[in-house]
């Protein structure tokens, strides 16, 4: 029987960009499926009483030292986002738009590489616009959609939907009732699928 991966995710956190780096290699080796469900991480840390590591500047400095071991070991370019923490909230609405539209492998490809490779304030709106534009992404379009009640809707409801299941923080994956937290335990997520 098919293995399905649900992937909770948040643009802003570069763990969930490592996470996402290698997420597809993981599912298909083990002829499982995916689904990415577009949250809002401050939504979760507010619901839940968590806050980013970063908050903590010895836990900040520690773990940008680790995400930096974990691209080196995963071959995979990362930066530090001199604008950390970004505002999310146009990102992940315009992450279901993009689903809606069918274009969210290109849109996520754009996002986390202009976020966690390209070092880009994508919380600015000119900015993620312009930048957009240049991916070839219909900005019109999807910022209509993105700014719509249902899409506003849809990111509320994922992210209670997040918490009610146990989500803390990003990324968080759900295979059944398992819930393996983090892009350190990739291993766990292996493990879980019989790799």
């Amino acid at each position: 029987m098919t293995k399905t991966v649900t992937f909770y995710f948040d643009y802003g956190s570069p763990a969930t960009y490592l996470a996402w780096t290698q997420i597809n290699n993981i599912i298909e080796e083990a002829n499982a499926t995916l689904t990415m469900i577009p949250m809002l991480l401050g939504g979760v840390f507010k619901e839940t009483g968590n806050v980013s590591p970063a908050t903590v500047p010895a836990k900040g400095k520690w773990m940008n030292n680790d995400l930096k071991k974990h691209a080196e070991l995963y071959n995979v370019e990362f930066n530090s986002n001199s604008f950390f923490p970004i505002n999310t909230l146009n990102l992940m609405r315009g992450a279901i738009a993009a689903q809606n539209m069918d274009i969210f492998q290109k849109y996520s490809e754009a996002i986390f590489t202009g976020i966690w490779v390209k070092d880009l304030n994508l919380g600015d709106i000119s900015i993620l616009q312009d930048y957009l534009d240049k991916s070839d992404i219909n900005t019109v379009k999807l910022f209509d959609l993105a700014q719509s009640d249902e899409v506003k809707t849809i990111l509320i409801q994922n992210t209670k939907e997040a918490v009610a299941k146990g989500v803390f923080g990003a990324p968080t994956f759900l295979i059944g009732d398992e819930l393996i937290f983090g892009q350190d335990r990739l291993n766990f997520l292996k493990l879980a699928l019989k790799l």
